[in-house]
């Protein structure tokens, strides 16, 4: 099979805290402050319209365009003229009785149930961006079809740390599943997999959670982020990896096709990360949202006036 004549969906993991009824939903669920970090359910950069923005610029070649989102949000500037794209809710697919759910984990593993979607695609989370032009030979493997995996210098939780409550629940879940792969296929100290898009294959996504049915269904069963939930995009490269069907590229992959920056309230750090991210002209780059619960205004400007820079065209999904 050749990689370039393999259809390519997209699917983006999406919610908006701002639109009506999320916020008071959230805060009738949440049991703690990290139930409620805005980080992770904010988008008040329009992330996700720049990066479909850079879809078009940069990745002609994906096919369809889905994004998974919680009932009934649609975003402000969202057109429905493109019939490339699709906006599709959690309870077209989430089983009721687990809804609402808060927990990205949750979401994530059901991705590959959404009717129509080919059999490989991209899974992307908002605040990935592509700047530069992509192909499908940056995800698959020409020579023999594997998935490609971009590591980082950093490690993640060792498997022993998966209880400690000192750890935030996104490295407690890296640390339950180093528990599930040491158990599997053998104790490792394991990198952390780069916060790029993540090219997924129907199968072998519901492979991983056949291989771990139990631990799915705790995970599945958490509204928020919590103890003993797996995070499927780390534990799906892992598993690719250990069961022949992935491929481990070298660091200077990583950091020649990749950037990471973290939007914290430090306006020379993010003016930085920002004139990086303009002259290296990565592939792919991601603007995680750290700002805390009063992201710094100047930071913010300074970021979408960034934004529109790199992406001055709207695209056919915006009205």
């Amino acid at each position: 099979m050749k990689v370039d004549s393999i259809p390519i969906d997209i699917v983006y993991t999406w919610v908006d805290d701002q639109l009506p009824g999320y916020r008071n939903q959230l805060q009738q669920y949440a049991d703690s402050k990290h139930d409620t970090n805005p980080n992770r359910t904010r988008d008040n950069l329009d992330l996700l319209k720049y990066s479909l923005r850079s879809v078009e610029m940069y990745v002609p070649w994906i096919r369809n365009i889905y994004i998974f989102t919680s009932r009934p949000q649609v975003p402000e500037w969202f057109s429905y003229r493109n019939n490339r794209i699709k906006v599709i809710h959690h309870d077209e697919i989430i089983h009721s009785e687990l809804l609402p759910t808060f927990n990205s984990f949750c979401i994530a593993s059901y991705v590959h149930q959404i009717k129509g979607l080919s059999d490989y695609f991209l899974y992307i989370e908002d605040d990935m961006l592509f700047g530069n032009h992509t192909g499908i030979d940056d995800f698959i493997s020409s020579t023999d079809n594997k998935v490609l995996i971009y590591p980082r210098i950093r490690k993640t939780t060792k498997a022993e740390k998966r209880n400690d409550s000192k750890q935030g629940p996104w490295d407690m879940a890296l640390g339950y599943c180093n528990h599930l792969l040491n158990i599997s296929y053998g104790w490792r100290n394991r990198a952390s997999v780069n916060h790029v898009p993540l090219m997924v294959e129907k199968k072998n996504w519901g492979d991983m959670i056949e291989k771990w049915p139990d631990s799915f269904e705790v995970t599945r069963q958490s509204r928020f982020r919590s103890k003993f939930n797996i995070a499927p995009e780390y534990l799906y490269p892992y598993f690719m990896l250990y069961t022949g069907r992935g491929k481990l590229k070298g660091l200077h992959s990583t950091y020649k096709k990749t950037f990471y920056l973290g939007l914290e309230n430090n306006r020379l750090l993010i003016a930085t990360g920002l004139a990086i991210i303009k002259l290296m002209q990565p592939k792919i780059y991601c603007l995680n949202d750290n700002f805390g619960n009063n992201p710094d205004v100047h930071v913010v400007n300074m970021t979408r006036k960034f934004l529109d820079d790199y992406y001055p065209v709207k695209s056919s999904f915006e009205i």
